[in-house]
């Protein structure tokens, strides 16, 4: 063979190979978009449904089905949602056994009455809230095909998070509504049964289209396009339209490059517009029928939004979209594409806590995406870290860092109910122990790092995880390794103590004595999980000094932040070591208090050992026996 028809070749060959390797190895996921044409029934609770979907598969698998979720069949006595509710040992007080109390006119499904793919139809088969689709023509990577189905569904009483009729009176709550394409990433097919849990969902444009009684106003997710036809929200002269009358009328919205579609509907919405941050519209819909104390507090809603919004664009992204709709309904609150659906009779600090709450969860979720099911720590506890945050600069003006929500970790822990992070949102064996692991928890993930990179660090770590994995669906490994960047140090170890086990954090001071004009201080790591270790030293002059021991394992140390004392840094701590030997360059008689991590940033279960000298009662009230007169 001519050598350069073997070279041509071998080069073809290399190409194909690394293109191959590239597509494997490298990111990719799936694209879904949506045209819906929905007519709905206000008399019955019950819709018909034109969907049609075009599926890119950007992955490098040969995909022979699919998988749609169908969350209103979990609406039903005998449910996997029902039975669950009524056998775990906590149930969810809005759940309990309603589902199994309700009439063939409450419950809810969603009933499937044809599906193509390409023209052609398809045979599938319904099991619980997971329609089974095998296909005729396998999807080839990088290929598109597209699905055509029609649909019926019936809203149910509302009960968790969807439904009719809520407690407040909200007509239509409408969520997890539509016949959903299940999620495929790496890990494969994500079907999931509804078990009342979390969401995953590919990324794509929703075009839809809702024809409905004219008396009802529609709050949803994206933008409406025609307001002009239907008489709601305000012509391009700011001037608001006024509504026609007529039987039905048909809002038609678009919402780009969303992992879901929400909407609300009530006769009597009231509905309010302000400008938010970098031209965001900022859209409250809430019932004109609230008390008047209730009624004022939605007022004062849109200031406090817009301002918390403004903060968070500045400390963890800028939020993509211009649109953002705060709706009443729902069964509390509950997070969705560009909205938000929550209860409304609050008090102004409840109002704008559950608001601001909802709303993180667009940046933590709605646009980072993360398989909530998995890893619903990495949502709500990244969630419950960056409200908190943001809470005190609405309320105190400043955000500072501390211990703050611990109590509920620390009751877990003595309860030994905890259970890992790792666990799947689902299969938690009670609802306390996925309340307090995902939220509080998962906060105290990222509230920790503060103590172990530093301030600094963790601040520009969160913006950078942001920007980085923005619209890609980041697993915990993703994040670790934008803190690891950020700050130069290894982090596995955190991760893999934290989130993989329930291993505890417990430091001591276990002895202190004199070493001649020395004094040496034994330090003991109690619990299992290893952390770096800062000390801090009061004389009796009152000046200071912190001695910081890091871990070896982290492979460097964090930046000195705080200027107001002297920091000595001291030789890595190994894992493997159950104690320290701390020497200070004073006699025991200049020491006035010695104190591991004064912050409490660090979840150390028991603070008593903690401290020299050691914290005595005095008529149940805790005191140092260095306070002593």
């Amino acid at each position: 063979m001519n050598k350069h028809l073997v070279c041509a070749w071998l080069l073809a060959l290399l190409g194909t190979v690394q293109a191959f390797a590239q597509r494997t190895g490298g990111y990719w996921q799936q694209k879904v978009d949506y045209k819906m044409d929905i007519d709905f029934d206000a008399t019955t609770h019950r819709f018909t449904g034109k969907q049609k979907i075009v599926y890119t598969n950007n992955s490098p698998d040969v995909l022979d089905k699919v998988f749609y979720h169908l969350y209103f069949n979990a609406f039903q006595p005998g449910s996997m949602m029902d039975v669950r509710s009524r056998t775990i040992s906590d149930p969810d007080p809005r759940v309990g056994s309603r589902i199994f109390k309700l009439t063939p006119d409450q419950i809810g499904y969603q009933k499937i009455k044809s599906l193509k793919q390409d023209g052609k139809k398809l045979d599938y088969k319904v099991e619980g809230t997971i329609l089974e689709v095998k296909l005729n023509k396998s999807i080839q990577p990088g290929k598109k095909t597209t699905f055509e189905m029609e649909f019926e569904g019936q809203v149910p009483k509302q009960i968790r998070r969807s439904g009719r009729d809520n407690k407040e009176g909200v007509a239509y709550s409408m969520t997890q509504w539509y016949p959903k394409l299940a999620e495929y990433d790496h890990q494969g097919w994500h079907a999931n049964p509804y078990i009342g849990r979390e969401f995953h969902g590919v990324w794509g444009d929703f075009d839809v289209k809702i024809t409905m009684d004219s008396a009802y106003v529609i709050a949803a997710s994206g933008y409406l396009q025609n307001p002009e036809k239907i008489g709601h929200g305000y012509d391009t002269k700011g001037k608001k339209v006024k509504r026609p009358a007529g039987s039905k009328l048909t809002w038609h919205f678009v919402a780009p490059n969303v992992h879901d579609f929400a909407w609300a509907a009530d006769k009597d919405y009231i509905h309010k517009t302000t400008n938010g941050p970098n031209g965001v519209k900022l859209h409250f819909f809430y019932k004109k029928n609230l008390k008047s104390t209730y009624i004022k507090n939605w007022e004062k809603l849109p200031e406090y939004t817009a301002k918390a919004m403004a903060f968070v664009n500045k400390n963890f992204g800028e939020y993509p979209y211009k649109q953002y709709s705060v709706i009443q309904g729902g069964d509390g609150g509950m997070e969705y594409a560009m909205a938000t659906l929550i209860t409304g009779r609050r008090s102004i600090n409840s109002l704008i806590g559950v608001t601001v709450h909802e709303m993180m969860h667009s940046w933590y979720q709605m646009v980072l995406g993360t398989n909530e099911s998995l890893y619903p720590w990495m949502d709500e506890g990244f969630n419950t870290y960056a409200t908190g945050l943001t809470m005190q600069y609405l309320f105190r003006g400043t955000a500072k860092v501390g211990p703050n929500g611990y109590g509920g970790y620390m009751y877990i822990v003595n309860a030994k109910k905890e259970e890992p992070l790792s666990t799947h949102a689902d299969h938690f064996n009670s609802n306390q122990a996925y309340g307090i692991g995902s939220y509080t928890k998962g906060g105290m993930f990222v509230n920790q790092l503060n103590y172990i990179i530093g301030q600094k660090n963790t601040a520009k770590g969160m913006l950078d995880y942001f920007n980085t994995w923005k619209f890609k669906h980041p697993t915990d490994i993703d994040f670790v390794r934008v803190m690891e960047k950020v700050s130069g140090l290894e982090l596995d170890w955190y991760r893999e103590y934290w989130v993989l086990t329930t291993h505890t954090i417990d430091y001591a001071i276990k002895k202190v004595q004199d070493a001649g004009n020395n004094t040496e201080i034994t330090l003991e790591r109690i619990g299992k999980m290893p952390m770096p270790i800062e000390v801090v030293v009061t004389y009796n002059d009152d000046s200071k000094e912190k001695y910081y021991m890091p871990l070896r394992i982290m492979r460097g140390e964090k930046p000195q932040e705080d200027k107001s004392m002297k920091r000595i840094v001291k030789p890595d701590w190994p894992w493997t070591f159950p104690t320290y030997k701390l020497v200070v360059n004073r006699k025991m008689s200049d020491i006035k208090k010695i104190q591991i991590d004064p912050s409490k940033i660090m979840a150390d279960i028991d603070l008593k050992n903690n401290v020299y000298p050691a914290p005595v009662k005095v008529n149940s009230e805790t005191t140092f026996s260095s306070d002593k007169k």
